[in-house]
């Protein structure tokens, strides 16, 4: 999958790669931070582009996830993959009604696979909390995620360079 963004990304100058690839849902800012460190691009670049770009899609997701998802349940077609999908996102929200804002930042600062703004979206649109409410916790959230994803890219960096 990463072969196949580079491929496609190749003529772009590499800050609008950061900023373009932390808006693709599952490799988000937790593969657009690497990056553009790894292409050279300014740590503090790399770290605003890949939180201004992943959080581009979240307020849209929490709008419509739940409404589009219910629609799609009625549906013939597609009424099985959105059932699929919403008992998968279901699934990840477990745990976190009783802490419902407190235990979705944590959702998406921890830059585990599987979590991440698209997801923490989803479950605030399951969870019916508000934009309000939603959209800053999950900014924090991808915030503290970057500044985990920045130490990370900027130590194997160094590491690269020592050995």
């Amino acid at each position: 999958m990463i072969e196949a963004i580079e491929s496609y990304l190749s003529g772009v100058n590499h800050p609008l790669a950061v900023f373009l690839i932390s808006m693709v849902p599952i490799v988000e800012l937790r593969g657009a931070i690497p990056y553009g460190v790894g292409l050279g691009v300014e740590w503090y670049w790399s770290y605003i582009l890949a939180v201004v770009g992943n959080m581009i899609p979240i307020p849209f997701i929490i709008l419509f996830f739940r409404p589009i998802i219910e629609y799609l349940e009625k549906t013939r077609l597609f009424g099985s993959l959105a059932r699929k999908l919403r008992n998968r996102t279901t699934n990840k929200m477990n745990g976190m009604n009783k802490y419902k804002v407190l235990g979705l930042y944590f959702f998406v600062a921890i830059p585990l696979p599987g979590t991440g703004a698209w997801t923490g979206a989803a479950i605030a649109a399951l969870m019916k909390m508000r934009l309000k409410i939603a959209l800053p916790t999950i900014a924090a959230g991808v915030a503290s995620a970057g500044v985990i994803m920045l130490a990370g890219s900027k130590i194997v960096e160094f590491l690269i360079k020592v050995f």
